[in-house]
């Protein structure tokens, strides 16, 4: 894998920063790194691009990130913040169709759900053109030089998909790492990994326990996303140790190639 880049294209919780309705000083902040669309990265080589989910607001975060092409999107799991921009893939869909790849149950929900978006006519305009592919756990996709592995996680009773994308690790909505997947996410140059708040939910890492999975792989690098409005930008930034830092929408990343431990993993 050579060397390739991630975008944040949104870094909020399921209600998105600002909260509707919420006067709180961070849904009423200047700081524009406080404002938080729903989460979703985009990953890219030389020559291809994908996507990791596509919540409400993909279709402005691929204009503002001018967003040209996809050649894959995945999924994470099935929940509205995360895969119900589906219909803005037309966009990307209209010479032919466009690989998503998901679990069994979240490509079950894709059909049921999105049943208009699957083996349509790709000449007719107004709906996406998607070819669905099951990704079974540990199993990796290759998306131009990019190897994407899909690592089982809980998210509370739920069993759901991190990624590792070369020395790229990417644990959202994860409530507990099950230690085969721990093993995926050593060796990693850079881990991102959701921290929904300070104090515990159960189907989310706090800050505690986010910071407690990145101590015990031990990235090189590591940022938060998935965070709430209960975490201002800045002040959160200032108390976290060196190599930690709080993503926020916009922010990119460059991505090493592959490393000793992929090749380990892989070969």
């Amino acid at each position: 894998m050579t060397a390739c880049s991630l975008t944040f294209l949104g870094t909020g919780t399921s209600h998105g920063i600002p909260v509707i309705g919420c006067t709180c000083p961070v849904c009423t902040s200047s700081d524009e790194r406080d404002t938080r669309l729903r989460s979703s990265v985009l990953i890219e080589d030389e020559n291809h691009a994908l996507v990791i989910d596509t919540g409400p607001e993909f279709r402005l975060q691929a204009l503002k990130h001018k967003i040209a092409r996809l050649d894959a999107v995945f999924y994470t799991h099935d929940h509205a913040d995360h895969i119900n921009g589906i219909d803005d893939l037309r966009s990307f869909s209209r010479h032919g169709p466009l690989r998503v790849y998901a679990s069994r149950n979240v490509v079950e929900t894709i059909r049921v759900r999105f049943s208009y978006a699957l083996d349509a006519d790709v000449v007719a305009g107004g709906r996406p053109h998607l070819l669905l592919t099951v990704i079974k756990p540990y199993e990796t996709v290759a998306v131009g030089t990019m190897n994407v592995t899909a690592l089982p996680i809980l998210h509370g009773g739920d069993e759901i998909f991190a990624y590792r994308i070369g020395s790229l690790g990417y644990v959202t909505d994860c409530s507990e790492v099950p230690q085969k997947s721990v093993e995926y996410l050593r060796g990693l140059d850079t881990l991102v990994v959701d921290a929904l708040r300070r104090f515990p939910h159960p189907s989310h890492f706090s800050l505690f326990e986010a910071l407690g999975l990145i101590s015990h792989v031990g990235p090189k690098h590591a940022y938060l996303t998935h965070l709430s409005h209960g975490f201002a930008h800045q002040e959160l930034e200032e108390e976290l140790p060196p190599s930690v830092h709080v993503a926020y929408d916009g922010l990119v990343i460059p991505i090493g190639g592959e490393n000793e431990k992929e090749k380990e993993l892989y070969h």
